[in-house]
């Protein structure tokens, strides 16, 4: 199956004041995370790739353009399902003020309960399912468009991804708080028939080798769901 590579978005001008963004208009790169988006085109230079998804905010936008300037042939497109969560009354405030509110503990110790305030608010529950079906879905199509060697690329946002990684794992959305991604960090998931594959979390360094080695032998499916016995070689 295709090899995903989920992206968080550089740093924004939000992250950078302590502010949670959400989906509030406006909400750019800051220097560094223009930065950041650069050197990932760089990053990305050894990897082939077959698509390119984004969220539709311009902090993600902005991260994968780059990229996009380098690769002109390269199919992309916009999913409203891997957005950010929409948060609600709590979009655009002070992550030190929400820190205070009896709902961030619901947050923190059992998301799966939390659902955000205001007739904008969604649950993270919610945000995780949506974000899952997106990603599975994206990948049956470049599998089914582009061979199962293929790699792909979404970019999204720290707990869209966040949840996807919980979901890959086999964890509950409680546990997800666990898991931490920075920003335009690379996590790669694959997704086999019969399990999927953490490959890396969060990575900030080199990606070179995550272009695809020769074929494997042909067969039923089911050897791309084994995992190595003893651990990886590296290889």
């Amino acid at each position: 199956m295709p090899t995903l590579l989920l992206v968080r978005h550089g740093r924004s001008t939000a992250n950078s004041s302590g502010v949670l963004a959400g989906w509030s208009p406006g909400v750019d790169l800051d220097a560094e995370g223009r930065a950041q988006a650069t050197a990932l085109a760089a990053r990305l230079a050894a990897v082939p790739l077959a698509r390119v998804v984004s969220s539709p905010l311009d902090r993600c936008r902005q991260t994968v353009q780059p990229l996009l300037a380098t690769r002109p042939e390269l199919a992309s497109d916009l999913d409203e399902r891997i957005g950010e969560c929409r948060y609600g009354e709590w979009t655009g405030r002070p992550l030190a003020e929400l820190a205070q509110e009896p709902l961030w503990r619901t947050v923190q110790d059992h998301p799966s309960a939390a659902v955000f305030p205001g007739p904008e608010g969604e649950a993270l529950s919610e945000m995780s399912r949506r974000a899952v079906e997106a990603v599975r879905e994206w990948d049956g199509r470049v599998a089914a468009e582009h061979g199962a060697d293929a790699v792909w690329l979404a970019c999204a946002h720290g707990d869209i991804i966040k949840a996807v990684v919980a979901d890959a794992l086999g964890l509950h959305l409680d546990l997800f708080q666990r898991i931490s991604v920075d920003p335009a960090s690379v996590t790669v998931l694959r997704y086999t028939p019969l399990r999927p594959f953490l490959l890396r979390l969060g990575d900030t360094g080199d990606l070179s080798g995550l272009a695809p080695a020769a074929p494997a032998p042909s067969g039923d499916g089911r050897e791309q769901s084994d995992a190595v016995v003893g651990g990886a070689t590296g290889t």
